[in-house]
């Protein structure tokens, strides 16, 4: 058994990770932090997991580091850099804040609005899109997961630039996301009474997730390619849906995506013209991608879905940590989606 360290337990990452993880048959939890609820027992924070033998929240300090094999961070971005900067190097570490998601310290600052808090280490984080770095992932003790939002739009994306069968100057993706990817923190743009029976874009502008199609798309075609993007924001708990427009022949690119896929246990390429939904997935690790003609004979239109919680996010760090200690990447994570 690996023993590991959940900090910033108490959020909506947090909790995926504490029940994800409460049914992994390699992994043990020896410490949660959680420090605006420290010294609480984590039943209490969260009755339905209650029955659990979980041990007590604790602030970030109080834990023993060299008690442990791995630590997921799932604290917000700044704080969590600081953190991870000062833990053992032999403690391998899954971060699922923003914080070394981005290669660059200048485009660090450029989106997030802060200096990086320890430049130098944004190097040796491997980024964690899983089924594009699974080989470099392997052999770092250092990984740093997607956005959400960004997973979504890349798996579909990503097969496509890097074989040139679209257009790179007309890619559009409209992506709807449930309230929970704002974090558990309370906001008065979602609570109940704002966000229910509505449907509404936000920051169309300059959303944060940018920056790392800027990266990837750049990574994986040579070129500087920039995506049209319009988040939205779903009155629903969870999962996301993106709507992602290009120009290309509709069978290159679902013959591209099929190929690529078809070996993967958690990406689903639909048969043609699929119409999919977050239900499909939800409360899985699973991510579902269709291929569809549109109205317009020389636009595709392509469909993502995934569980902003689990593949967008915690469900992504565990298969990343079965991977670092070379275990099967499936592992603890196959339970079927939840419908309806």
């Amino acid at each position: 058994m690996f023993k590991v360290a959940i900090l910033g337990a108490s959020g909506y990452t947090g909790l995926e990770l504490v029940r994800l993880i409460s049914m992994h048959p390699k992994f043990e939890i020896e410490y949660l932090s959680g420090d605006s609820k420290s010294g609480m027992k984590f039943g209490d924070v969260y009755p339905g997991l209650q029955y659990l033998k979980l041990p007590n929240l604790l602030s970030v300090s109080e834990i023993n580091y060299e008690e442990i094999d791995a630590v997921f961070c799932a604290l917000p971005h700044t704080k969590s850099a600081n953190i991870i900067n000062n833990l053992p190097t032999n403690i391998k570490v899954i971060d699922l804040s923003a914080d070394f998601r981005l290669n660059s310290s200048v485009d660090y600052k450029k989106w997030y609005g802060v200096d990086h808090p320890c430049p130098e280490m944004l190097v040796k984080f491997i980024y964690g899109l899983t089924e594009f770095y699974r080989s470099d992932i392997k052999i770092s003790n250092l990984v740093a997961c997607t956005g959400c939002n960004s997973a979504a739009g890349l798996y579909p994306i990503l097969p496509l630039v890097s074989n040139a069968v679209i257009d790179f100057d007309n890619i559009i993706i409209n992506l709807a996301t449930g309230v929970s990817g704002a974090g558990r923190k309370a906001s008065e743009s979602i609570i109940h009474s704002e966000v229910s029976e509505g449907f509404s874009p936000y920051n169309i502008k300059k959303h944060r997730h940018l920056a790392e199609f800027d990266q990837e798309l750049f990574n994986f075609s040579g070129k500087n390619i920039r995506i049209t993007f319009t988040p939205h924001l779903l009155p629903q708990n969870r999962g996301i849906l993106a709507t992602i427009y290009v120009k290309g022949n509709l069978n290159k690119i679902y013959d591209t995506l099929y190929k690529k896929y078809e070996n993967e246990k958690f990406i689903n390429v639909m048969p043609l013209n699929t119409l999919i939904s977050t239900k499909d997935v939800r409360g899985s690790n699973f991510c579902n991608i269709s291929v569809c003609e549109s109205s317009s004979p020389d636009t595709v239109i392509l469909f993502s879905t995934l569980d902003n919680l689990i593949k967008g996010s915690s469900g992504q760090a565990i298969q990343n940590a079965n991977l670092m200690f070379n275990l099967d990447e499936s592992l603890g994570l196959l339970t079927p989606p939840i419908y309806p």
